[in-house]
């Protein structure tokens, strides 16, 4: 039989893949291995070869941009792939309830709730809770239905352990049924329960669908599992197609499982491994491969470069994240390639800010993807808008966005008659005005314009006045005059003040309840808005603490920007591409920096089990969307939580393959491994844990308390050229290193009998 055109192109393993029919069937596709030609291919074969009806042929993927190009390359071989069900999960869902959507009391009319409906209708429930509970209890029944738990399954305290969750759940499914509305859960789950329900519709669909292909299967949840199961049937061929070792949405309600134990669930299941790749050179791919090699919860594979051998990766130790962003740029500007050919990764979006001060300097343009330039995102406009006030009380654009944010009952009209006041006054000074008008306010005016300005003057207390002579030396004198207990003055942000102008900053943002805001935006993105707020504290850390600092402050700022704005076009040379590594996946580009590969921030310190393999996997998505060549740069000491700290290498570096890599620089002391081959280092001797450090001043087992962080415990002493670097555990459960010389003074040691 000859061969048809469209399949000469593809390898052995793609081939066998397409051509593969009776049995369940995973095919275990890794990075760059072409899956999306293989599945697509397979799609037109079908119909074309087989002679299967386009319509008995269900193919379900995780975005509409991925399921609009499933059905467009299909086509491209056999037009009546049109007519083959090409759908996300939840489009598939909504489809199916509006034709069956009665079997389950649901009317075909129902409107789809998305998160913040969801929010709003909890709150109508739950009137005496403040906001960010009930979203704290919508993201946790979101959870629920995505692992198929009901308000009485017994598994629900996995989701949420407090009595009351049942309760409010239950109250919540009750409401929307009266409603006649679903949420995007139940596009998953009410399908399930129909089909359980109604054992004719079930056979039904089983009739219908005689194919069912899934892609990107290492991102489906437990309620995705429990559908494909009802709508297969002992006659259905199904094929899934994903990557063990690319499954990185956990926090999104992707388990792993479901393609780690597909053998195990269909029975008589057929493995093909797509080990064959055609993005990257071979060294990239033994540097990625040697670290998730690691994890214990993967089938396993070994990619093979299609493109041979290149460039070995390069590791590159740095003192600080200014070198680290200066490095980048160099490397960048003296490769000659085009700024497109480069992408910077990291693992928190509040990473960015550094790079993108550094490139604006140099004139290297760039693009944030997944997210808005720092100084372009609400929080920090919302932050500097509280500074600007702060030390010009004319600032009108800056006193109109943040009065009444988060809300306090200061409408437009009292913002008006404030503003206008301000303007009769001569002056414009507009916190003058509104104490003057005060006394003619409403009761709830007058207290959201009182609470406004005390938020300011508790951040104007922690500044010094510039003729004090206070400096960037003296900045931490400010500290000792304003301590702070605990940084949780915003009902829970969370922000470490830090050193210098930081205090200050951190004051204003938790004061103000901006912080709680942006904190309570959702679980997701809140956390992330927080980092953004910390590291522009952090920023801040390096000005002094006074009129003079913040006014520098804020020029730096707007310097930057007006320097973007005079960036102008991309030009023929393109835009560097600032991204997280999580926005990487799908993507590859010629040459890739993965920044910050630091114990704590890659991975985070609170990762561990089944988190630390998922950053493991993180890791490989990242390294393995090199093309060309890949860096990786790690930091000796790094400013977080306002203060300079001192960095280890990230677990993964000591898991890495040596010899995959080339070292520039000097290797921290204590580095799993030794010298590496090529590095520019002397061998240095070994950092040695300790029981107690070599100054006198710490013991391991240490009870101590820091104003920021609260009460914790020293759990690791070790030798570095600097002194001794201390580890507190504080009961937060955050880790936090020292240097014994410079910072013990902010750490008090308390004993060990208790607290």
């Amino acid at each position: 039989m000859t061969t048809p055109p469209y399949l000469e192109a593809l390898n052995p393993e793609q081939r066998q893949a397409v051509l593969h029919t009776g049995k369940p069937l995973l095919i275990l596709a890794g990075a760059g291995s072409g899956k999306t030609r293989v599945i697509t291919t397979k799609i037109a074969w079908l119909i074309r070869e087989q002679g299967l009806d386009p319509r008995s042929i269900l193919a379900v993927t995780f975005t509409n941009k991925a399921a609009r190009e499933m059905a467009d390359r299909a086509r491209l071989i056999d037009d009546r792939a049109g007519f083959a069900m090409l759908r996300t999960f939840h489009s598939f869902g909504a489809w199916f309830l509006r034709r069956n959507g009665s079997l389950g009391g649901l009317g075909s009319n129902f409107v789809i709730y998305d998160d913040d409906d969801s929010v709003a209708l909890l709150a109508t429930l739950l009137p005496d809770l403040p906001k960010a509970e009930v979203k704290t209890i919508a993201h946790a029944i979101a959870r629920a239905k995505d692992y198929f738990l009901s308000p009485d399954d017994p598994e629900l305290t996995l989701i949420d352990h407090r009595k009351e969750f049942r309760r409010i759940y239950t109250l919540y499914e009750e409401r929307l049924a009266q409603i006649g509305n679903v949420d995007f859960g139940d596009l998953i789950k009410k399908p399930v329960d129909i089909l359980r329900a109604n054992p004719e519709v079930a056979q039904r669909f089983r009739d219908r669908f005689r194919v069912i292909m899934v892609d990107e299967y290492q991102d489906s949840n437990v309620a995705q599992f429990e559908l494909l199961k009802e709508l297969c049937g002992p006659s259905t061929y199904i094929c899934v197609v994903g990557d063990d070792d690319q499954s990185i949405y956990r926090f999104r309600g992707a388990e792993v499982r479901n393609i780690l134990e597909f053998p195990d669930r269909f029975t008589g299941a057929d493995i093909i491994r797509l080990e064959r790749n055609y993005r990257s050179f071979s060294p990239i791919l033994d540097l990625a491969s040697s670290v998730v090699d690691h994890n214990e919860g993967r089938l396993g594979k070994t990619l093979i470069a299609h493109r041979g051998p290149g460039k070995t990766p390069t590791l590159a130790f740095l003192p600080d994240q200014d070198a680290e962003a200066a490095f980048c740029a160099q490397l960048i500007e003296k490769s000659g390639a085009l700024y497109s050919d480069w992408a910077i990764l990291y693992r928190t979006n509040a990473q960015s800010r550094g790079f993108e001060t550094e490139f604006l300097q140099r004139r290297i343009p760039y693009r944030i993807v997944g997210s808005l330039k720092f100084y372009e995102r609400e929080e920090i406009k919302d932050a500097l808008a509280l500074l600007s006030f702060l030390i010009n009380p004319r600032d009108e654009i800056a006193f109109r966005r943040v009065v009444n944010k988060p809300a306090r009952g200061v409408g437009p009209v009292t913002v008006d008659r404030i503003v206008n006041e301000a303007a009769i006054g001569g002056d414009g000074d507009i916190a003058k005005a509104a104490r003057r008008i005060m006394p003619g306010l409403t009761a709830k005016a007058r207290s959201g314009v009182e609470a406004f300005f005390k938020a300011l003057d508790g951040g104007l207390s922690l500044l010094t006045p510039d003729d004090t002579n206070a400096d960037n030396d003296d900045r931490t004198t400010v500290e000792k005059k304003h301590p702070r207990k605990s940084s949780k003055r915003g009902g829970g942000s969370s922000l470490a003040a830090g050193a210098g102008l930081a205090p200050c900053v951190v004051r204003l943002i938790e004061d103000s309840g901006i912080g709680e805001y942006h904190l309570t935006h959702d679980d997701i993105t809140g956390q992330e808005r927080i980092a953004n707020l910390q590291e522009l504290a952090n920023a801040a850390s390096i000005y002094p603490a006074t009129p003079a600092g913040l006014l520098e402050f804020l020029e730096h700022i707007e310097l930057d920007r007006s320097i973007e704005q005079d960036t102008g076009d991309e030009g023929e040379r393109g835009v560097v591409t600032l991204i997280t590594v999580h926005n990487t996946k799908g993507l590859e580009f010629h040459r890739v920096i993965m920044t910050g590969i630091e114990q704590g921030v890659f991975p985070r310190d609170d990762k561990n089990g089944d988190d630390l393999e998922e950053e493991r996997r993180l890791f490989y998505v990242g390294a393995t969307r090199a093309m060309d060549e890949l860096y990786l740069t790690s930091c000796a000491m790094r400013l977080m939580f306002g203060r300079t700290m001192p960095m280890e290498p990230s677990l993964f570096l000591r898991e890495a393959d040596k010899k995959a890599l080339r070292v520039l620089g000097k290797a921290p002391y204590g580095f799993a491994g030794g010298r590496f081959p090529g590095s520019l280092q002397t061998k240095p001797p070994a950092a040695r844990p300790m029981s107690a450090s070599s100054d006198g001043r710490w013991k391991v087992g240490d009870r101590v308390f820091h104003d920021d962080q609260g009460y914790g415990a020293v759990t690791e002493i070790r030798e570095s050229d600097e002194g001794p670097v201390i580890r507190v555990r504080f009961e937060t459960g955050k880790d936090i290193r020292f240097l014994s010389l410079h910072q013990s003074s902010k750490y008090t040691k308390i004993g060990n009998d208790g607290y």
